[in-house]
């Protein structure tokens, strides 16, 4: 493809140069608008700057791999309120025999889990057990999350649905789903090994604590225990039980300024019945846990300091006591009544639900079967898709809502941007230039490619590089006895 006019050149690269900058650095201080609308801008500005036309703008947009992109995000979405990532996060401590071995499981949970159910999703809901489980054990963060991180990313390359860059590979190229997991895989295992040595490695002086062997059967606990909250594709959030009652009941109060008679109302007498009230709810419903516990003897020894205080010429408002007080019980109330009705749970409901988890699991292992089989994997994951919003049985837009359409957006804008960069010539005269140096016929074509794409990769991000270099992989062609298959896998 020759070079463009110069006109055409210098605008369509000032497009691009913007739609980069707002991808790599959302929040530049001259325009912080974010990703998603960089990405609008730079095909706004293609558009405008007459570098593509509309009717070539609304081509450029990849259809397919916006419904793959589509389909997986809400099998994700419906795997999760299954409790399929639950079940993993409590493999990752089932008989486990240590910090080492903990982060050796991070790292095979982590890769094999993100190839099936993308990588993004994976390490938002994972980081939420590794975090319990390494605060459980006093254990640093930093060596688990690391591995889950780097793990995920390793894990992914393996199938076309691990990661996007994965889906433009695979459905601008056409390499079947089964053929594209038995190219990558061996190289996936080994850089799975070969990650969980380099960390071991390096936090081996870390993770070599003294009680090594006791992490299992407390993180089993701390996993398994209700307090996991479903990330429903948000940032992790912990328990909000403990700072609640802190922020009711941790009062600014001198025990030797307050009397009875300053409290109103009956005095520490009221107040005292008001604990005991408290106290034998706590029992009740709280079932033994820890919060509530440290909750009711925090508020015991308030009560306390209260009765005893002999001192009259100082004061505090009775009202934030009894309303700290009052917090907590409604607080234990409802606590309460959420555990009794899960333990009490009509026999029929949870029969149901445990059919709607296994009707999940079925849906989801028919569409990687399918995928296996070499079936459209855009219209099987859609499939998939539907049919666990018709196995619900309920209105679809809780469901629908926790899709990221900030990303089908952004894919959207980044298809147009890239198309109108290409036509300006300078990806195509870049590539001519570095085509006869990598062919994959020889090692140092091969080693000169992999770098080409590495740079690439860093500096133009992944997909925007799978979207330069998908209409130059047709040249492997030329090379005898191969296809466009290895060039692709290569990306």
């Amino acid at each position: 493809m020759a070079m463009a006019p110069p006109v055409k050149v210098v605008l369509g690269s000032l497009a691009f140069g913007i739609f980069w900058v707002l991808a790599v650095f959302p929040a530049v201080p001259f325009m912080p608008i974010g990703r998603t609308a960089g990405s609008l801008l730079g095909a706004m500005l293609m558009v405008i700057f007459r570098v593509i036309s509309p009717d070539e703008a609304y081509a450029a947009i990849d259809l397919p791999i916006l419904g793959l992109l589509f389909g997986t995000m809400v099998v994700s979405v419906f795997l999760e309120r299954a409790d399929m990532f639950k079940h993993l996060g409590k493999l990752l401590s089932w008989k486990s025999r240590g910090a080492k071995d903990l982060l050796f499981r991070i790292c095979l949970i982590s890769a094999i889990s993100s190839a099936f159910f993308t990588n993004d999703t994976c390490c938002v809901v994972l980081t939420e057990f590794v975090l319990k489980i390494a605060r459980q054990n006093n254990l640093p963060p930093q060596p688990f999350l690391l591995a889950l991180a780097s793990s995920a990313n390793i894990g992914s390359a393996s199938t076309p649905i691990g990661n996007p860059q994965n889906l433009v590979i695979a459905v601008q190229s056409g390499v079947p789903f089964e053929k594209f997991l038995a190219g990558i895989l061996p190289a996936m295992l080994v850089g799975v090994l070969v990650n969980a040595a380099i960390l071991l490695g390096y936090f081996w002086k870390i993770l070599s604590v003294e009680k090594d062997e006791e992490i299992v059967s407390i993180a089993s606990e701390v996993v398994a225990d209700d307090e996991v909250n479903s990330h429903r594709f948000s940032p992790a959030t912990m328990s909000h039980l403990s700072s609640a009652m802190s922020q009711e009941i941790d009062l600014p109060i001198d025990a030797n300024s307050l009397h009875s008679g300053d409290l109103g109302c009956g005095g520490g007498d009221h107040i005292r019945s008001q604990h005991n009230t408290c106290e034998n709810e706590i029992q009740s419903g709280s079932s033994g846990r820890t919060e509530l516990t440290k909750a009711s003897s925090l508020s015991k020894e308030m009560v306390e300091g209260a009765a005893i205080s002999p001192r009259r010429d100082e004061h505090v408002p009775s009202r934030r006591i009894v309303r700290g007080t009052s917090n907590l019980r409604n607080t234990v109330r409802e606590e309460s009544s959420s555990h009794s009705s899960d333990d009490k749970e009509d026999p029929v409901t949870r029969w149901k639900r445990i059919m709607w988890k296994t009707s999940v699991y079925l849906v989801t292992l028919g569409m990687l079967v399918a995928l296996l089989m070499g079936l459209n994997m855009s219209w099987t994951a859609l499939t998939a898709a539907l049919a666990l919003v018709v196995l619900d049985f309920k209105d679809a837009r809780p469901c629908l809502e926790k899709v990221s359409y900030s990303l089908l957006i952004f894919f959207c804008g980044m298809f147009i941007t890239v198309d109108g960069f290409n036509k300006t010539g300078i990806p195509t005269a870049l590539w001519d230039f570095v085509e006869p140096y990598s062919r994959i016929d020889n090692a140092s074509g091969v080693a000169l490619l992999g770098l080409v794409i590495i740079v690439l990769s860093n500096v133009a991000s992944n997909v925007p590089t799978d979207l330069f270099l998908r209409n130059f992989a047709v040249h492997a062609d030329q090379v005898e006895n191969t296809d466009a298959s290895p060039t692709i896998h290569c990306l």
